[in-house]
């Protein structure tokens, strides 16, 4: 390999830009000497912090501010800027699934289900492709000396890096496809598109998640896929949504993407995540389809590009009515799915689903692959179309309603 590409994919760089953001590391001579000496695991003993000798042969560990990297390693690091790590936590969030929970349903419910399909069909392909290419190349995620601050995801592969890929699909996508549809400032949509993707990407450095390489093919590759993605994806949706068998094509194609995953070598998590997300984009179009041909989308009064509309207060009051009430909804018809296709497909197996629950996570184990990728499969399907179809038609049931202003295809 390259010398600069070594250099960008070491976990000492990693190191470095933790520590330019307030990560300090702390050695411990203690427990390495008690390691060469009585054979005991590095980083058992973990100095104070302050250079105090250890008392009584045990060292003293400083809880308040000191954690340990892993058990095999005898270092320790120290948060010493609460800002950064604060910002980054909550930057990482915004490319984890607790964010998709959230962000894409109340896309759909307060502003513009049309833009929203297409970013959503445009992250799944993103999210497929990534995860993808990690479990082909198989990188290993930056280890020693660098610390991870965060362990989930720690299973999966490092290369590229999905949260650096979404954080330029998701909020460029929704510039492309609204910037000629609303009247806003495009400068100031860009700088938000950047700082929202240049947080995301420090953030998976800082904590130790991703090499700055892992971070730097994921930019590329997103800017690579998405200049032929955004208009196969403007014209696709409309595509799938008017033609009469359109759920057969989307149901097809959801089902041989997730049989037919590259094998990884290994388990990890990411083939099951990536079920979720083509799911859910299949039970989105599925929900805009039916929309479609029971004649309820509206047209509008009046061409683009539209006037941005700022809620009053009680048009504020009903966003968060049904933003509180949809996403109580989306919480249990997941639990609900979740629960009966799990249960189902267990039975048509013939095995036990507590037993297959608690059983080990290995790619010989293929009883709980077909299990997981099944309801994973159904159940994020029928969020998608709840979040895209039966939610909103609830709503307007309820008279709370998203205005229908401008159309939706």
């Amino acid at each position: 390999m390259h010398p600069l590409l070594e250099y960008l994919k070491s976990p000492e760089l990693v190191v470095k830009v933790q520590e330019y953001f307030g990560i300090e590391y702390k050695k411990s001579s203690a427990s390495a000497k008690n390691h060469r000496t009585t054979g005991a695991p590095n980083g058992t003993a973990i100095g104070n912090g302050k250079g105090a000798p250890p008392a009584n042969g045990h060292a003293v560990v400083n809880h308040a501010n000191e954690k340990k990297i892993d058990d095999t390693d005898d270092k320790a690091y120290r948060v010493t800027n609460y800002f950064w790590y604060v910002l980054f936590i909550i930057g990482t969030e915004l490319g984890d699934e607790i964010f998709y929970a959230t962000f894409i349903p109340f896309w759909f419910w307060n502003i513009d289900s049309a833009v929203g399909r297409r970013v959503v069909m445009v992250w799944s392909a993103i999210m497929y492709v990534g995860q993808s290419l990690k479990d082909i190349i198989r990188w290993p995620r930056p280890s020693y000396p660098a610390a991870r601050l965060q362990k989930k995801w720690g299973l999966e592969y490092g290369m590229p890096s999905t949260h650096a890929m979404v954080s330029v699909a998701i909020p460029f996508s929704v510039l492309i496809y609204t910037y000629d549809r609303y009247i806003y400032s495009m400068p100031v949509g860009l700088a938000i598109a950047c700082v929202w993707c240049a947080v995301i990407c420090i953030s998976r450095v800082y904590l130790g998640m991703h090499s700055v390489l892992d971070i730097i093919a994921g930019l590329v590759l997103v800017v690579l896929l998405m200049i032929p993605l955004i208009p196969i994806v403007d014209r696709l949706d409309l595509v799938i949504v008017t033609s009469r068998w359109s759920p057969i094509f989307v149901l097809s194609i959801s089902i041989l993407l997730i049989v037919f995953y590259p094998d990884s070598g290994k388990w990890t998590p990411t083939r099951g995540d990536t079920a979720l997300t083509v799911s859910v984009c299949a039970g989105i179009e599925l929900g805009a389809w039916l929309h479609y041909h029971l004649g309820e989308f509206q047209q509008p009064a009046q061409p683009p590009p539209y006037a941005i509309i700022w809620p009053s207060y009680s048009m504020f009051g009903l966003l968060l009515l049904r933003t509180v009430l949809g996403l109580c909804c989306i919480v249990a018809s997941r639990a609900f799915a979740k629960s009966i296709s799990y249960a189902f497909v267990c039975f048509i197996l013939g095995r036990d689903k507590n037993e297959l629950r608690q059983s080990e996570d290995t790619l010989e184990n293929k009883n709980k692959i077909i299990v997981e990728l099944s309801y994973k499969l159904f159940t994020y399907g029928v969020i998608g179309f709840n979040t895209q179809y039966l939610l909103p038609s609830v709503f307007k049931l309820l008279n709370i309603g998203r205005p229908d202003f401008y159309t939706e295809i």
